[in-house]
């Protein structure tokens, strides 16, 4: 494929979203200006999240903006219990949901605990809270939802294909899981994540596959 063709297939899939190593900040700070007129929020660890649950919820027919449903990257998930403690009252008074990774369910617990928005002992508590865990990963659960073969036609479509089929052929990835061959090649680069957050989560949905968790925290900020 071209490269003007893979240029322009990139920039429609990040269409509305920053990139870039500040991109974060400048979506956190987007999120923040409008959280006083806010009736729920959902919380999440990154851009490439905030993405996908707002390219799931538009394409379930939802309107975040209309229904005053925030999507706010906080930052990495050792920022939610400043971002929860800065939020003050308004924490009990909105809905709030949100989503993070397996090996940071543990920081997202006490945070919540703490915050004092009920027990979150488990992961069903935390569920009951509105917040939903991610394993390993939410790139890792589109990944499963699109499959193997379903994601290397993506690849395909976007141009990229090529290019992952050189790192499947590096010695220290050769032979490894396909599963972790995708995934690794969606964290090569910050951009990469970010575009391919959208085309995944619109594949899912083409399968009628959305990953439990992202349906789940959409679902309880109706």
């Amino acid at each position: 494929m071209e490269l003007a063709r893979r240029r322009e297939l990139a920039r429609r899939a990040l269409d509305g979203y920053d990139s870039g190593p500040d991109a974060t900040n400048r979506a956190l700070a987007g999120a923040q200006a409008r959280i006083e007129d806010a009736a729920g929020l959902i919380l999440v660890e990154g851009v490439s999240d905030q993405i996908a649950v707002e390219t799931a919820a538009a394409r379930r027919g939802r309107d975040l903006v209309a229904e005053r449903v925030v999507v706010v990257p906080i930052g990495g998930a050792h920022a939610i219990g400043r971002f929860l403690t800065e939020l003050g009252p308004l924490a009990t008074r909105l809905r709030l949901g949100g989503l993070c990774d397996v090996r940071e369910e543990e920081i997202f617990r006490r945070a919540l605990t703490a915050a004092g928005l009920g027990s979150a002992g488990t992961r069903a508590d935390m569920a009951r809270l509105g917040f939903h865990v991610c394993v390993d990963d939410l790139e890792q659960e589109l990944l499963r939802a699109v499959g193997v073969t379903g994601v290397e036609a993506l690849f395909a479509s976007q141009g990229d294909l090529g290019s992952f089929r050189t790192l499947q052929g590096q010695p220290a990835w050769r032979g490894q899981d396909p599963q972790r061959q995708l995934w690794r090649f969606l964290r090569a680069g910050s951009r990469r994540n970010l575009r391919y957050a959208r085309l995944l989560t619109e594949a899912a949905l083409d399968n009628d596959a959305l990953p439990e968790p992202l349906a789940a925290v959409l679902d309880g900020t109706m």
